[in-house]
């Protein structure tokens, strides 16, 4: 171990510390093993539908038309959506982006296609 612990990732606290193989955060009480932790963080990579690896920053286009909860039109196949952003969202919405037209969403990785 080095001589400085990791921060909390659950909740960012420095005061974490030591408790034989697991480290403990005294504010939020969350327990993970740091080697685990580590190795976990290096395997995520999300593709897109067709199996390209996605990074930050790329344009996608959307591959299916789909509807939008609230929207008055479906978001189409083909909208082009650039700028995405890597997230852990909720479920498995996993892209951030800004979609003209119908702003700030979440989408699945699954629908979309790298241009």
């Amino acid at each position: 171990m080095p001589d400085t612990l990791p921060p909390c990732p659950e909740c960012s606290s420095q005061y974490t510390y030591e408790m034989d193989a697991l480290l403990l955060c005294p504010e939020c009480a969350h327990e993970w093993n740091a080697e685990v932790e580590e190795t976990e963080a290096a395997e995520v990579v999300i593709k897109d539908a067709v199996g390209n690896v996605l990074q930050d920053g790329d344009t996608v286009s959307i591959t299916k038309t789909m509807k939008v909860k609230g929207a008055q039109s479906a978001l189409k196949a083909g909208t082009k959506v650039r700028n995405i952003r890597l997230v852990q969202g909720s479920g498995d919405h996993d892209i951030a982006a800004k979609v003209d037209g119908f702003g700030q969403m979440e989408l699945k990785s699954s629908i979309v296609k790298k241009i």
